[in-house]
């Protein structure tokens, strides 16, 4: 073995002309990144404000501008995987190689779910939640920092799988025997292994720095039933992080040792048990849906409420509807192969349980109808995704509970029929939530808001798009077509196949209509300044906060009475006022640690899947390094004094009386 392990030249598909291609747009596109960030010279303010911070709502966007980039890359392969199934119809090739298609359609999988919604979720979440609670940061700053970075690090193994080497050809779930190294014996299903296990722990860090930081760092008098909806969505979905993620952890370990030292867990000929596998999958990957969905069913009651200008109906149903949601989540994940052959009793139990899921579900539904109901329902941005998800999520779980029918799974499960149920739920209920929270708190975050009208035509894009082009996957499970082909010969699909393809490019408008939004919104950014800390006359105490809010979010740590906490101190005429004095503010500081400890991670993981010996060891020792460095060091605070406070917040005060007039 050479001193590059396993690499050679030979990884490069220079036989591929569209990876090829696409190497080569990538590589325009950051040299010209580089270019402008030179010409701007804005290095120093991109490492020392941005890549360094660790101010919660600085990383908050960095996930957000991650889970964008993703998304533009996990489209591009849906695009593709359409394009070739509309081609490869009456028995032709298509324009992709099956090894490719399957590579494409497995990359699609992980990186919408681990590497788009994900971050697009605790962005959020990053962004909002301190502020909801009263909190100046979360617990532990320097450890958002570093999930950040190794989710980032995840991120870039998928994209360096593009050019060197393969990704995995066996579906997101990358099940055994397909997945052992007789079956895959390319670095694929490491490249898979390595990317979700460096990106998990970071995930896995967040939920336990926003439970202690929910738990406690609340304003004083917040009770627990006194936090935001959107809190407690992010809570709930934080207890099934830490409850689940080291599932996927120890499954993704179990199947390293198979494929590195030959131990042969899922191996039936050598006393394994594939099925061993798939359990733990699931156990980690059903709890995953509802780890994605909770903080969008609570970014839509927060949009409901502020936009008909109510008080949400029902908000300890809505609560406990969530805890009700994360339980059941943990005890349904067999219905994900009720074709194993399992018994009657194992199948009922599982079959009961996915339906009873849906109550609690229907519970958050007629809550947001009865909050509408007699309110004056402004139709922004935010609430027409709100109504978008609320048709569209609906449909998708009435397929979920005729799916949770075992006979009737049985003969729809390996059809494009669960397909579209999947992208129903996900896409119609995880997606289009983060889209209504982007729109939503987009001017909290930057002081600017997104332009109305490409707002508007974008949803219109992806809600008339997401039906022309997952509807007909419906009918064409009813008409027998499976799940990964490739190409097909049955002309009874094709005029369904073609529809389909005309709705991902509808969608592919949408996406092209939010990112012209963002560079309108940018360049318009100073005659769209809103700087009143209230652009959407919201209920909770994030809108008491500048926009956007100052690197110490608080100047005082407010006292809370109520749960609509800043509609509660309007009411009083406390919103703004200033108190006689300040004192200093505890802050840490911005540190490389996090990069440099999730960077040599990443090293390792590339290492370790081209079985690069030296590279490895030298690459875990790095880690350690800088983080015993960083738990060693010595300086990593300081404390913003009173007379800095004093001429912020007059400044932020000034603001606020000029928007007032």
């Amino acid at each position: 073995m050479s001193i590059f392990g396993n690499l050679t030249l030979e990884a490069i598909p220079f036989h591929e002309p569209i990876i090829m291609g696409t190497l080569a747009v990538v590589g325009l596109v950051g040299l010209a990144i580089a270019i402008a960030i030179t010409r701007y010279k804005k290095w120093g303010v991109l490492w020392f404000d941005w890549l360094t911070s660790v101010d919660h709502k600085r990383l908050g966007v960095m996930y957000i501008v991650l889970a964008l980039v993703m998304l533009v890359r996990g489209f591009s392969d849906a695009i593709m995987m359409r394009a070739q199934l509309a081609l490869a119809t009456n028995g032709a090739e298509g324009y992709l190689p099956p090894e490719h298609y399957n590579q494409i359609f497995t990359a699609h999988g992980v990186i919408m779910i681990m590497f788009m919604a994900m971050p697009f979720m605790i962005g959020l979440m990053n962004i909002v939640l301190p502020l909801q609670i009263g909190a100046r940061d979360v617990a532990f700053p320097f450890l958002n920092n570093l999930s950040f970075w190794l989710s980032a690090g995840g991120a870039v193994l998928i994209n360096i799988s593009l050019a060197l080497g393969e990704f995995a050809k066996t579906g997101w779930m990358a099940y055994p025997p397909l997945s052992e190294l007789s079956s895959s014996p390319g670095v694929g299903v490491d490249y898979y292994i390595w990317a979700l296990q460096i990106s998990g722990i970071g995930t896995l860090l967040t939920g336990v720095n926003f439970l202690v930081t929910v738990f406690r760092m609340r304003a004083p008098g917040m009770k627990l039933m006194d936090m935001p909806i959107f809190t407690w969505a992010c809570t709930w979905a934080n207890i099934l992080i830490v409850a689940s993620f080291p599932i996927l952890t120890a499954v993704l370990g179990l199947l390293t040792l198979d494929r590195y030292l030959d131990f042969h867990f899922f191996t039936k000929a050598a006393g394994g048990n594939a099925m061993m596998y798939i359990n733990l999958f699931w156990a980690w990957g059903h709890p995953e849906v509802y780890i994605l969905i909770l903080p969008a069913f609570g970014i839509f009651s927060e949009v409901i409420s502020t936009f008909t200008g109510k008080r949400l109906f029902g908000y300890k149903s809505m609560v406990w509807a969530s805890g009700a949601i994360s339980v059941l989540g943990f005890i349904v994940w067999l219905h994900h192969f009720f074709t194993m052959g399992s018994s009657a009793d194992v199948n009922a139990f599982f079959g009961i349980m996915t339906m009873i899921i849906a109550v609690p579900t229907g519970v958050k539904l007629f809550n947001w109808l009865f909050t509408m109901y007699r309110g004056r329902l402004r139709l922004t941005v935010p609430v027409l995704w709100t109504l978008g998800f609320m048709v569209t999520f609906t449909i998708g779980g009435m397929t979920g509970v005729l799916l949770a029918v075992p006979g009737a799974d049985y003969v729809l499960h390996n059809s494009l029929f669960l397909i579209a149920h999947f992208h129903n739920t996900i896409i119609g209920g995880a997606v289009f939530g983060y889209l209504a929270g982007f729109s939503f708190w987009f001017s909290k975050a930057t002081g600017f808001h997104l332009n109305e009208r490409l707002g508007k035509a974008s949803f219109w894009c992806w809600q008339v798009g997401f039906y022309i082009a997952f509807m007909p996957l419906y009918v064409l499970g009813f008409l027998g077509m499976t799940r990964r082909l490739n190409h097909t010969d049955n002309p009874d699909w094709n005029l369904w196949l073609y529809i389909a393809g005309v709705g991902a490019v509808i969608i592919m408008a949408g996406i092209v209509l939010q990112f012209v939004q963002l560079y309108v919104a940018f360049r318009d950014r100073e005659q769209n300044h809103d700087l009143s800390g209230d652009p959407w006359n919201g209920h909770t105490l994030e809108w008491s906060t500048a926009s956007p809010p100052q690197f110490y979010n608080f100047a005082v740590i407010p006292q809370v009475h109520d749960i609509d906490a800043f509609t509660e101190s309007k009411e009083r005429g406390i919103a703004y006022q200033q108190p006689e004095r300040y004192v200093p503010i505890h802050m840490p500081k911005n540190t490389a640690a996090g990069m440099l400890i999730a960077g040599a991670l990443t090293l390792f993981g590339f290492a370790a899947v081209w079985h690069i010996g030296w590279l490895s060891v030298v690459s875990l020792v790095a880690a350690l390094v800088f983080f015993l460095t960083r738990a060693y060091s010595r300086n990593v605070d300081y404390y913003v004094q009173p007379d800095e406070i004093e001429r912020i917040e007059e400044a932020h005060l000034a603001l606020v009386q000029e928007a007032s007039a």
